[in-house]
């Protein structure tokens, strides 16, 4: 399993506009096209700090050859569609990826 960790910035403004972008778009169009080929689900994390609002999303796929489905060759190169460029305010020019080497399930159903 590989996690797939990125990171990008919004103004405050813009902040839920793009949390609900990747929620009900992104996210749910990639479980549609990529599932066959390893994706396995998202994590997003969202922080407020001054003016801006940092996401980290961690994107799971079962190897670096499913990441290779979604993000191409040059995996490490962020994937930015026009409306996630035009809500960000910066973004990280990197993904990073890791091995999963532990992992505990845990219940968010009541997570507010």
């Amino acid at each position: 399993m590989v996690c797939r960790v990125w990171r990008g910035w919004t103004r405050a403004g813009h902040a839920q506009s793009y949390d609900d972008y990747l929620r009900t778009d992104l996210f749910p169009r990639l479980n549609q096209e990529l599932r066959s080929q390893g994706y396995r689900g998202y994590q997003m994390l969202r922080m407020g700090r001054g003016e801006e609002v940092e996401f980290m999303t961690m994107l799971w796929f079962e190897s670096i050859g499913s990441v290779r489905s979604f993000a191409g060759e040059n995996h490490e190169t962020p994937v930015l569609s026009d409306q996630a460029r035009s809500l960000l305010a910066r973004f990280a020019d990197r993904a990073d990826h890791y091995e999963v080497s532990g992992f505990d399930r845990f219940d968010l159903s009541n997570a507010a």
